[in-house]
């Protein structure tokens, strides 16, 4: 298998990595450098986390035992799923170009050179324990997973960046013990994620979205002044608070003074 040089730095611009960063789903079964998987995983640890607990982990599979224990669970779950999608989709063809490539990937699943699982650690501060999931108060799922998305996003934006193939998956992890058996996990440690990671079969291209003005609400929802527009369509807003200066009127002569007489 061929092996490519893994770059130190990432030189894509941001804008360009954001706007044709997608799934790649079918990728190479060719060697991907630990250095590079370090360094993706280095740039997601920059992202925020809830509290700065920092109790974000990587776990970084190679092993084709644990591989396949994975692709065992992924196609249970899409065997399952996939049928169901299938048929409410039959009249979708782009849909069903994305249940393809999802296809395609159960069927390698052992092939993949490198998959990424992020978790969450257990993280203790004070009376304070982090990095598990509480039902009450409803702010905590939302600080659990905050902890953690970030970061998976760093990741697959750095992937883009880097040339590599990535797709953010959770399958694997619909039966939590069954994945923390296959994966060795301890009880403190919980996988949040599974990101097949490679080098692309075809390329990277421009997402297709709907406009930003369709997704955007103003104060208060249903309030759309923007719908169906792109943000370079819309103008910027003045200020309300900005005080106008009042137009220059016509410049007026000073009036001459009276000379004084002498007598």
């Amino acid at each position: 298998m061929s092996r490519k040089k893994a770059p130190t730095v990432l030189t894509m611009p941001l804008e360009e990595a954001m706007r044709t960063q997608r799934a790649i789903r079918r990728i190479k079964p060719d060697s991907v450098d630990d250095a590079l998987v370090l360094h993706l995983i280095e740039l997601a640890l920059k992202a925020p986390t809830g509290g700065n607990r920092q109790n974000a982990e990587f776990l970084i599979i190679r092993d084709k035992r644990i591989k396949r224990k994975l692709a065992g669970l992924n196609r249970f779950a899409w065997n399952t799923y996939g049928r169901f999608w299938r048929f409410f989709a039959r009249n979708d063809p782009k849909t069903l170009r994305t249940m393809d490539a999802v296809q395609w990937e159960a069927d390698h699943y052992e092939d993949i050179p490198v998959i990424v699982v992020p978790c969450l650690k257990w993280s203790r501060y004070g009376p304070i324990v982090s990095g598990f999931r509480m039902p009450y108060p409803a702010f905590w799922e939302s600080i659990y997973y905050g902890s953690i998305f970030p970061a998976v996003q760093n990741f697959l934006l750095a992937a883009r960046a880097a040339g590599l193939g990535a797709s953010l998956t959770v399958m694997p992890l619909w039966n939590s013990l069954l994945a923390r058996r296959a994966l060795g996990l301890p009880p403190w440690v919980s996988p949040i994620a599974v990101i097949p990671v490679g080098w692309p079969i075809g390329r990277y291209g421009p997402t297709t979205r709907k406009p930003v003005g369709d997704a955007v609400h103003i104060d208060r929802y249903g309030n759309r002044p923007y719908q169906g527009k792109e943000a370079a369509a819309v103008r910027p807003l003045r200020r309300a608070t900005r005080k106008r200066r009042p137009k220059p009127g016509p410049k007026l002569r000073p009036k001459a003074r009276p000379k004084s007489r002498k007598g």
